[in-house]
């Protein structure tokens, strides 16, 4: 069947508030270029990287937690996560799972067909490791809050799965994000891995990749979420921000905290990893100013590390994991595109476990 010349689409016109998004029933159905393949999006996961590009979280002028910044950000400082400005209006939505319905010039017409989730990093094709050289769907190229959406051949990947595409669009950003930290703080058998704001999407993913790579979890979160928490398979589950972390935890020795919350509560999950520990952070919604003390950090031999352009073997991997079985969606809720600001001040209030979703 021909294509449409026009689509539906839920658009960025700038960095502030809620009111900068804008519905549109005639924007242009995008062409597949050289290398391109064109995709007809089925749905559309959230994430944070859409709150914090949309309110300007990411100037080093903003102070707060992500669901308190939209007001904050200042005109002419840039906000975005890689510290360029961003083109407006903009697409925004990474977390895409669609079907290949046109390709550009030297793609297969072989894909056409396919059903596909995003590698959400776009690359230099002359470096793919130069992560210098990186953007990101939805911020430094269109995404998938829309019926259509162009992305190079490489960042559409082949997935065989019997989950609905609602389910499949819970990965791209989420388990790929958690999947890098993991990775680049090395975890494996032998450690005891905390995991704060377990109920999120990324938080939800390093539980269970954590226990896919034979490691102890702890997971935190509100008890209200406990019994959702439980399903993702953590050995235990704490409060979210046990007063005496340290007694709640007991005998438990922890090697590794993987943390996207940071905030005032930062300094106790450092307390208390052992001599050699690793810290990994890919996010801070509680708010990004932390307190350290450098002796904890130097005396007790522990290794922090940041996680955001992630290693080009993860979303393969996390592919074969899918294919697998070895992991399973989390999703909270799905709505439709054209609902996306109620669907974000959902997203933004914490109240689910999981991902939420917007279908086009």
């Amino acid at each position: 069947m021909p294509l449409p010349k026009t689509m539906n689409a839920m658009i960025l016109t700038g960095h502030g508030d809620m009111d900068k998004y804008e519905w549109r029933t005639d924007w242009p159905v995008p062409e597949a270029g050289r290398g391109e393949v064109l995709v007809r999006v089925r749905a559309c996961g959230m994430n944070n990287t859409d709150v914090n590009t949309r309110a300007g979280w990411y100037s080093k002028a903003v102070t707060g937690a992500t669901s308190e910044t939209a007001d904050e950000a200042p005109d002419g400082d840039d906000p975005s996560w890689g510290g360029k400005p961003l083109a407006f209006p903009r697409i925004q939505g990474a977390d895409i799972c669609g079907e290949v319905v046109s390709v550009g010039a030297g793609v297969a017409p072989s894909r056409i067909g396919e059903r596909i989730i995003t590698d959400c990093w776009i690359r230099d094709e002359s470096n793919l490791d130069d992560k210098t050289q990186t953007g990101y769907i939805g911020s430094e190229i269109n995404g998938g809050f829309a019926q259509y959406c162009v992305l190079p051949s490489r960042n559409a990947l082949k997935v065989d799965s019997l989950f609905t595409d609602a389910e499949l669009a819970t990965f791209s950003c989420s388990y790929s994000t958690a999947e890098g930290m993991l990775s680049r703080a090395n975890v494996s058998e032998a450690d005891t891995v905390l995991v704060p704001g377990a109920s999120g999407g990324v938080g939800g993913a390093l539980v269970q990749l954590a226990k896919r790579r034979g490691a102890r979890v702890i997971a935190m979160a509100s008890e209200a979420k406990h019994a959702d928490v439980a399903k993702l398979g953590p050995d235990r589950i704490l409060p979210r921000a046990p007063k005496d972390l340290r007694a709640a935890l007991g005998t438990e020795k922890i090697t590794v905290v993987g943390d996207i919350v940071g905030g005032t509560y930062w300094p106790t999950l450092i307390d208390i990893l052992e001599r050699g520990g690793r810290y990994t952070c890919s996010g801070a919604i509680a708010g990004p100013l932390v307190d350290l003390d450098l002796r904890t950090l130097y005396l007790r031999d522990l290794t922090f590390t940041g996680s955001t352009v992630i290693d080009l073997d993860v979303m393969p991997n996390l592919i074969g994991y899918i294919e697998a079985g070895e992991v399973t969606p989390a999703l909270a809720a799905s709505y439709p595109l054209k609902q996306l600001v109620e669907a974000q001040t959902a997203f933004i209030r914490k109240e689910h476990t999981g991902n939420i979703v917007v279908l086009p």
